[in-house]
This record gives structure tokens, sequence and C-alpha cells, in this order.
């Protein structure tokens, strides 16, 4: 198969990668950009544990294939963070014990951010909705939303 040249934006950095077009982003993410956070569970967009954002969207990264990543911005868990300090979703997470295996935490967290990016006060059922696409097998989901509405009080600030 012949190879194309991707060129995206990954955590405000500008990458090209050369890949073949049947890859997967989670793929590129994981074994090309050595982005090991983003996590595959199911593999075929059940579980949300590859979640990114890709312009700001949360994608199920094993669904979309290197060409629909064409010049997009891609946001992983790993570009969160900044000069060492946690993104207010992760250090509520933390105070919240919102995880506890971890698996699914980083497109939980990405979901979280999508839905606070565009309602910086959601409900609990808002909440519910923004991250039913990310399954999480150990914390029974309240300290997941009570992380996600204490870290929405940062949002408006």
């Amino acid at each position: 198969m012949d190879k194309i040249r991707l060129h995206l934006t990954v955590n405000e950095t500008t990458v090209e990668v050369e890949t073949t077009p049947n890859r997967r982003l989670l793929d590129i993410l994981r074994d090309d950009l050595d982005l090991t956070g983003t996590k595959e569970g199911c593999g075929i967009g059940e579980c949300g544990a590859c979640t990114v954002l890709m312009d700001g969207k949360a994608v199920n990264a094993c669904l979309v294939i290197a060409p629909q990543a064409e010049g997009k911005e891609i946001l992983t868990v790993e570009g969160l963070a900044r000069d060492g300090k946690l993104h207010p979703l992760q250090q509520a997470f933390l105070e919240n014990f919102a995880f506890q295996c971890g698996f699914c935490t980083p497109g939980m967290l990405l979901a979280a951010k999508a839905l606070l990016d565009r309602n910086s006060n959601p409900s609990r059922d808002q909440i519910r909705e923004g991250l039913a696409g990310v399954l999480c097998r150990c914390t029974g989901y309240i300290q997941i939303f009570e992380a996600v509405e204490a870290a929405a009080k940062e949002w408006q600030k």
C-alpha cells in the first residue's frame, strides 16, 4: 500500500507522519508519536478508552483513519498538563478519587474537557450524557461525576 504524509497538530506541536492511509489515529499516536496515554480497549468504538479531542470534539481514535486526521488539531491526555501543573480536570480527578485502575481515565478526562468547553456549568444529567461514551468498570461513576462538577467550578472562574 502506498504511503501518505500526514500533517497534524498534536498537543500544540505540528507533526508530520509517514503512514499508510488505512492506519488508525490511535496507532499513530501510540506507535509513531509515543503518546501511550491514549488506550486501546475494544478497538471498535464502544468503550471510549481511546477518546481524544480532534478540533475540540471528543472522538474515538480507534475509529479515525489517517486521512481523516489530516490538518486536524489533536489533544491527548499528555497535552492537558501545562508547565508541570495538572489541568483542573486532572486535579479534580485526583482530589475526588475519580479513578481506580486508571485505564479509562485519559478518555474520561478528554470527554469531560469537551463537555466543559461547550458547557461550563453542566447538570449531573448533562455530565452523565457527556461522559456516556467512555466506560469505567471500577468507580461506579459517582466520583467521576463529582470530579467534573468540581472542575466546572474552575472553568467558571
